[in-house]
């Protein structure tokens, strides 16, 4: 029991091989199904009646025009207007729509109660008492009905149950479907796996499931790594889950099956008095399509600052994060990596000397400049070339920059000779390679007062020498 796939296949209308005129030479193969006792009527061959699949042309087909000359491998069929029934008077659409369902589902199926049951429905939907067609005995070949409940009485138990159940899932899930393909709401990262979900609806928005579907991958793959296959939609009545790994910026899934057709397609017979073929109509061909956007992983950039000489790290040390170019970094979502003033980001190091900059745009080019000196290290810092570091950050990768300070030169003590006077007392003075302008200022200050009291006792003393 297996849908069908193949555009093509056909079906024929029909079920009893009667001796009516114009015959056709050729053989009639019955392919699978029951026989059961005939229902009766003027002039009616034999006494059983055949409840399956005929074989024409190779293919596996089915009757729907009750009592007509089944089809042999000589008939040859042009195309035709929309099925009806024996009659001729157009089918309902429901009924259409259960015909081509079927044709879809079963028109491959491998059991003889599946085949049984099958031409049963469309013999009881085509060639039911109306329009002319009767159950009555006296009736011939043209205008006998066929007795649905006769002729389901005498099928075996299992065909029965085939019947009833066919007959549910044509009035579950008959067409027309419509087909639609989701892709996932979140980001999706090349190289990982993202759920894109397939739904295949009824008329009723509910889910049809086992449908064989194909899909059709760009820039992405299956888990297998293929970029189609075959799989079909869920038993549970919910979507297909389809596990998609996008291999591109741009992934896109292309769903395609086949669907039942609002209504079946006949052809007519060039011979007279034969039976109508029936294409499944059937299918149509549905597609549905949907894309998105991947990127690749974001990186991290952990940055270390550390003391030259002893390796330990400098905390509080802030640090520019920027572009090669100078510009901001760009974060995983594209945004630039600004802080409040619209600028590339300013962050200090910790405790222990590191920052970390997560969720940051791959692959990308990212420099670390450092800001202000630490104290401590100011002698070495240039503010016309602080120090720097660059480095490209990969996808899913983390980038390590290491930034090094020399510390200050260390503070050299002399030792001056305070005199008699001074005896026993060290004077310690502490060289740096700044001086602050305060400072310089309170210098001069002295320099200037010491020299007007070196005047005045000069003077004095000149007065005194004279007196």
């Amino acid at each position: 029991m297996g849908w069908r796939r193949l555009a093509g296949a056909v079906l024929a209308a029909g079920v009893a091989l009667l001796a009516v005129p114009a015959v056709s030479d050729a053989q009639v193969q019955e392919g699978i199904g029951h026989t059961t006792p005939a229902q009766g009527y003027r002039g009616k061959p034999g006494t059983t009646d055949w409840l399956g699949s005929y074989i024409w042309q190779g293919k596996q087909v089915w009757c729907v025009q009750y009592s007509f000359l089944a089809p042999d491998s000589s008939v040859q069929y042009q195309e035709g207007d929309e099925l009806r029934t024996k009659a001729g008077v157009p089918l309902a659409p429901d009924i259409a729509a259960n015909i081509s369902y079927l044709l879809l589902r079963y028109s491959t199926t491998n059991s003889p109660d599946e085949s049984a049951a099958l031409a049963h429905l469309l013999h009881s939907w085509t060639s039911f008492e109306h329009g002319g067609l009767s159950l009555s005995p006296d009736s011939d070949y043209r205008t006998i009905a066929y007795n649905e409940q006769f002729h389901y009485d005498n099928l075996p138990q299992s065909a029965r149950e085939a019947v009833d159940r066919i007959r549910k899932d044509a009035e579950t899930n008959r067409g027309p479907w419509t087909a639609k393909v989701t892709a996932p709401t979140d980001e999706q990262l090349i190289g990982s796996p993202g759920t894109w979900k397939v739904d295949v609806a009824k008329p009723d928005g509910a889910q049809v499931g086992g449908v064989p579907v194909t899909v059709e991958l760009k820039d992405a793959t299956l888990e297998s790594g293929q970029t189609t296959g075959e799989l079909k939609t869920a038993l549970d009545g919910g979507p297909l889950a389809v596990k998609v790994v996008p291999t591109g910026p741009k992934p896109s899934v292309v769903v395609r099956l086949d669907s039942p057709a609002d209504k079946p397609v006949v052809h007519i017979p060039a011979q007279e008095n034969m039976q109508r073929i029936v294409t499944t109509g059937g299918e149509k061909k549905l597609t549905a399509e949907a894309s998105t956007t991947a990127k690749t992983p974001p990186g991290v950039v952990k940055i270390a600052k550390t003391d030259a000489e002893t390796g330990k790290g400098i905390a509080g040390v802030a640090l520019r994060v920027t572009a090669a170019d100078g510009k901001p970094a760009l974060k995983q979502d594209d945004a630039e990596l600004t802080g409040p003033d619209g600028k590339p980001l300013v962050l200090q190091t910790g405790d222990d000397g590191t920052a970390t900059v997560p969720d940051l745009r791959t692959p990308q080019e990212v420099c670390v400049v450092e800001v202000a000196a630490a104290k401590g290290y100011e002698e070495s810092f240039d503010p016309n070339a602080p120090p720097k570091a660059c480095g490209k950050v990969e996808p899913g990768q983390t980038l390590a920059l290491a930034v090094t300070n020399k510390p200050n030169k260390p503070v050299v003590p002399i030792t001056i000779p305070a005199g008699s006077e001074g005896a026993g007392v060290t004077a310690k003075a502490a060289f740096t390679t700044e001086v602050g302008t305060g400072s310089l200022v309170g210098f001069g200050g002295g320099v200037v007062v010491l020299g007007a009291l070196a005047g005045w006792l000069v003077r004095r003393r000149l007065v005194a020498a004279r007196s």
